[in-house]
């Protein structure tokens, strides 16, 4: 039996690297990474970093279920005690602030890019999947709201990912998202 010191050194080891892989897989995307960078990164050696996660997939996989579990929280936190409409803005409130967050973001945009690989794609699905479902659960709306929603966060993250904010075009300020008029009752509702 290990000991419980042994075991929370080695958690807290595998929680470094994968903040470490956060940072690196967001700047070179899975297929860009080397695991080496990682290492290097969390202070440890790339054989140690085989044997907390494998492969290299299962890591990318690990540090995706991170993000998703970040985004989950925010979701869970911003619409605690709301439901309906209130709910679904201060979910979206929570997610512009969470946008700051730029190693977040780009890793959920490199998933994406990374899903021609199988298991990377069967995760993106199931993270993706689980965040629609929560978004319906905590704000019982409509499946075409929560699309609307989702369709709204994702116009936010290629945004944010190359900071368009900065930008003063009129292409870019359109795109923003004008709380104001997202719930107007689009077409076929």
């Amino acid at each position: 039996m290990v000991p419980s010191a042994t075991r929370q050194s080695a958690d807290e080891r595998r929680v470094s690297v994968l903040k470490a892989a956060m940072v690196e897989f967001a700047q070179g995307g899975y297929a860009g990474t080397s695991t080496e960078a990682i290492a290097k990164r969390a202070g440890l050696s790339q054989p140690y970093i085989f044997r907390l996660f494998g492969t290299k997939r299962e890591l990318f996989i690990a540090t995706m279920e991170l993000m998703h579990q970040r985004i989950e929280s925010t979701f869970k936190d911003a619409a605690a005690g709301l439901s309906g409409f209130e709910a679904m803005v201060a979910m979206g409130d929570a997610y512009k602030d969470l946008l700051g967050e730029r190693d977040l973001l780009l890793v959920q945009m490199h998933a994406y890019a990374a899903s021609s690989d199988p298991e990377i794609r069967k995760a993106s699905r199931e993270g993706f999947r689980h965040l629609w479902s929560l978004a319906a659960q905590l704000t019982g709306l409509h499946e075409e709201w929560i699309r609307r929603f989702f369709a709204q966060g994702m116009l936010m993250n290629v945004l944010a990912a190359f900071d368009a904010a900065a930008l003063d075009e009129s292409w870019a300020r359109a795109c923003q998202p004008d709380p104001e008029h997202f719930f107007d009752t689009p077409p076929g509702i």
